[in-house]
């Protein structure tokens, strides 16, 4: 039966593609797709432009999933998901992309679009490049995995300092604030009931486990570090994202903490291996070794 090419449908596709990305998964991320958590934690990003989704293109074989193709959170960007049988679908994704999903540069109005294309993947590269696509790598997006150890080692905190979750204490208030000053962003988090709504819905996600989400409380009650963690049970591996440190409160441990007690909690549940989509040097500290890098490559169009 041939491949059959059709828009995305958000309310019955997201649990087919998440099911896609959990059935193809292989072991280090071999298949180079997106994991599933970050499919997931996507949708619930608050810079999501949700009123593109349906510009999303999927590729079906007698009613399966065969490739997809995406962007993270606005027009202009294109991701690549594949069957390990369809890469021959490239070309016709990359069609996909620049007919609906390129953006428009507010510098000087072109449409554009960024494909990003695993490093290993050379044979899209190039196609890519024959069609006029140049590499952008500082925008590049590298994948790097930990081997979760075994016993785990002890996870300190300075004193007076404590290391928590939101099972334990979920206040929306504290996340928002830690993640604003975090990201650093000027002063005070804007306040207000949206605000909070948007945290919520970033961290409370499908299948997210609120134990994962994890913080370190300082002696006054705020949260300065924060870790977003989740765990997937059929790859057994957990992911990290987001990680924010209050900048009053850096380089004492904290944001550290907050990242190992998330990945010795996935490896209690069963993970083997973590995944962070950086190569900061933060995270290779931590035990975090590059595996890939999904390069970038931009075209303009007239």
């Amino acid at each position: 039966m041939p491949v059959q090419q059709r828009f995305y449908v958000p309310a019955q596709d997201y649990i087919r593609v998440s099911g896609f990305l959990i059935q193809h998964y292989q072991p280090e991320n071999r298949d180079g797709n997106w994991i599933e958590p970050a499919w997931e934690y996507m949708h619930s990003h608050p810079m999501l432009e949700p009123q593109w989704l349906e510009r999303i293109g999927i590729w079906e074989e007698a009613g399966q999933i065969a490739g997809i193709v995406h962007y993270e959170g606005s027009l202009g960007e294109a991701f690549f998901q594949f069957h390990p049988a369809h890469r021959a679908l490239r070309q016709a994704m990359l069609d996909h992309a620049e007919a609906h999903l390129a953006g428009q540069r507010e510098l000087d109005g072109r449409r554009y679009i960024k494909a990003y294309i695993n490093d290993w993947d050379r044979e899209f590269a190039a196609l890519a490049e024959a069609r006029g696509y140049v590499r952008q790598p500082q925008e590049d997006r590298p994948m790097s995995r930990m081997v979760i150890p075994d016993p785990f080692p002890a996870v300190a905190v300075p004193p007076g300092f404590e290391v928590t979750s939101l099972a334990d204490e979920c206040d929306w208030a504290k996340v928002h604030r830690v993640l604003w000053r975090g990201f650093d962003h000027p002063g005070e988090p804007p306040a207000g009931q949206e605000e909070l709504d948007s945290r919520r819905t970033m961290f409370d996600t499908p299948k997210a486990r609120r134990e994962l989400k994890i913080a370190v409380r300082a002696p006054s009650g705020d949260f300065v570090a924060f870790c977003g963690t989740f765990y997937e049970p059929g790859g057994r591996f957990g992911y990290v994202e987001p990680v924010a440190t209050d900048p009053a409160f850096r380089r004492r441990g904290l944001g550290r903490a907050a990242v190992m007690e998330g990945v010795r909690r996935c490896g209690a549940l069963g993970a083997r291996v973590a995944y962070v989509g950086s190569n900061q040097p933060f995270y290779l500290s931590l035990g975090f070794e590059v595996l890939y890098t999904t390069q970038c490559w931009l075209k303009l169009f007239d």
